[in-house]
């Protein structure tokens, strides 16, 4: 259906790709990876409209080849006085309305061969989309995304979350030979990415969709397109037999490494050695053989295995503290509510201490940003912050945080560092390097935004961090580089989140809004619930011993036991079958 074949593609300050290759075909759930910055929106935009980009190498589309589109940044139209359902149908009741019209103009007009060929035009249109059957087709995608009480509903009040799974109905019940959806996961909550999960798991076509989210990296795909450091990578398979197969080349190549890192040690004692007889030996024949061996060196080194999908860098992200505090309470909430066009929270009491990693979980639209503003701004009689408590915020509207007409290197001046030599070193630790610094914020990637707000929050080294969707737009390495870096922390987190891993990896526990007010539960039994929802039976269990073999071979990597680590990667591929 689509084929790209060595395409190059660069902007002005930067170079996205370089001679890169793939294929989508029929049937194909392809998942599209890749860190922050890599260029997977502009490679959809070339793939959806080419004559606009100047590029190289070849992009073959099949003529007939429709395409359906699910943006990232899709907003809700206010204006529209439309319900849930008319809004789904649309196409379908234009076209609907549209035949009746050419009916009702055929009963009075003499010009009947022109309006039967325009009837039977549109009547074909309707047929290719199953006209027929498309209130029908309706019902069966609100049941599967459990969203049917939403059926009579005016759009305009549809929360994001639901609003975005009402778009992804509506460009797969168009029925296109190619769906691309950008990051369509963001800032649902877990019934709303569990419904996606079911929409996407439905979908009879080639589906390309860009996400990080773990949980559908790890249930929905069966082709993986990674694309890294102007390359691209194809693996016909699930995420999870992918991130084997790249764990299984990391040993065969570090065992490699380290058997030819001896070999060049031991070539350049060779060399030194001749060096040396060369200074008071000047026959030829030495100099020869001086001549051969650092050739022979050089060949070594020039067929170094280069592998960039193997050991992606993680950003080195470090969450420090100035002012380290006892076992005390640092922020009380005592006797909350907030409402706004109706009650979303009321009689909400709790404490979190001078190091509790607490997650809020509740579904989109119940009051969890505002909750979290309003400790950050402490202007709300129902919320004490203790004196000796500094807080930094990272805001999932990132203008909220980060001003669009900065470049970087100005963003993190007024964030109060002196120099611009001090900016650029801080930010290399968070990828930011050469001349992107420069760069308006306003012409960054969504994970490239929410980096820097991770930069300025571990910059102001705050003992209570307030943080509003942290791992949205993040690519997987960053994910795991937060999470480390979250353990790591000596202080307080109150975390908005709906990343499933995240919340299970990270916090001591949760904090569930249930029935307009907030209920403390424990990290096991929020597990526990979650599993017992979504997963087999066994799931958990199977998916626990997974990890702990994981960091088995982690270690046994660090020891240089290849011999071990292979034979744990039996096991894990063993464990990995189960899942």
């Amino acid at each position: 259906m689509i084929k790209v074949d060595n395409l190059s593609f660069s902007f002005p300050q930067k170079e996205l790709y370089n001679n890169i290759s793939f294929t989508l075909e029929e049937a194909q759930h392809c998942a599209f990876i890749g860190t922050s910055g890599s260029g997977k929106s502009t490679l959809i935009d070339i793939l959806m409209d080419p004559e606009r980009y100047m590029f190289e190498g070849r992009l073959e589309i099949d003529p007939t080849c429709t395409i359906g589109y699910v943006s990232q940044f899709s907003q809700l139209d206010k204006t529209k006085d439309t319900t849930v359902f008319e809004y789904i149908g649309e196409e379908f009741i234009k076209l609907q309305n549209e035949i009746t019209s050419i009916c009702t103009e055929m009963e009075t007009s003499s010009d009947i061969d022109s309006l039967l060929e325009k009837y039977q035009l549109a009547l074909d249109a309707f047929d290719s989309i199953g006209g027929d059957d498309f209130e029908s087709n309706i019902n069966k995608k609100l049941n599967l995304a459990n969203l049917m009480k939403l059926k009579d509903l005016k759009v305009s009040a549809l929360s994001g979350g639901e609003f975005k799974l009402i778009q992804v109905m509506k460009e797969m019940l168009s029925r296109p030979d190619l769906m691309i959806m950008d990051e369509p996961d963001v800032f649902l909550d877990f019934e709303n990415l569990n419904a996606l999960k079911n929409l996407i798991n439905s979908h009879k076509g080639i589906l390309l969709v860009v996400t990080h989210n773990r949980y559908l990296l790890n249930h929905c795909f069966n082709k993986i397109l990674h694309l890294e450091n102007m390359e691209i990578q194809e693996f016909d398979g699930r995420y999870i037999d992918y991130n084997f197969s790249l764990l299984q080349t990391k040993i065969e190549l570090q065992e490699l490494t380290i058997a030819e890192g001896e070999e060049i040690e031991r070539n350049e004692s060779i060399i030194d050695n001749l060096r040396h007889i060369a200074t008071y030996n000047s026959e030829a024949s030495r100099g020869r053989a001086l001549k051969a061996r650092v050739k022979f060196q050089e060949r070594l080194e020039a067929r170094r295995i280069k592998a960039p999908f193997v050991d992606i860098k993680q950003p080195n992200i470090r969450l420090d503290i100035d002012n380290e505090m006892e076992d005390t309470v640092v922020v009380t909430v005592t006797n909350y509510s907030v409402a706004f066009d109706e009650l979303l929270l009321d009689h909400v009491n709790f404490e979190i201490k001078s190091t509790d990693k607490v997650a809020i979980i509740g579904a989109n639209g119940t009051g969890k940003t505002t909750l979290l503003r309003d400790i950050f701004r402490n202007n709300h009689d129902s919320i004490e912050i203790n004196a000796d408590v500094k807080v930094a915020y990272l805001s999932q509207n990132q203008g909220e945080v980060l001003n669009d007409a900065n470049t970087i290197l100005e963003e993190f001046i007024d964030a109060g560092f002196k120099t611009y030599d001090d900016v650029r070193s801080y930010l290399s630790n968070y990828g930011f390097e050469g001349e992107i610094v420069n760069q308006k914020i306003a012409s960054l990637s969504g994970g490239e935004k929410n980096m820097l707000q991770l930069a300025k929050v571990a910059a102001s080294k705050a003992n209570v961090l307030l943080l509003d969707e942290p791992t949205s737009h993040l690519d997987t390495y960053t994910q795991l580089a937060l999470e480390k870096a979250i353990e790591e922390y000596k202080g307080a987190i109150l975390m908005i989140s709906h990343d499933f891993y995240s919340v299970v990896n990270g916090m001591d526990y949760v904090l569930i809004i249930d029935d307009k007010t907030i209920r403390k539960m424990s990290m096991r039994k929020f597990r526990k619930m979650i599993y017992a929802s979504h997963f087999d039976r066994d799931y958990l269990e199977a998916e626990q011993n997974k990890k702990s073999v994981e960091m088995k071979i982690e270690l046994a990597l660090k020891d240089t036991n290849f011999e071990l680590a292979k034979v744990l990667v039996d096991e894990l591929e063993e464990l990995i079958k189960l899942l």
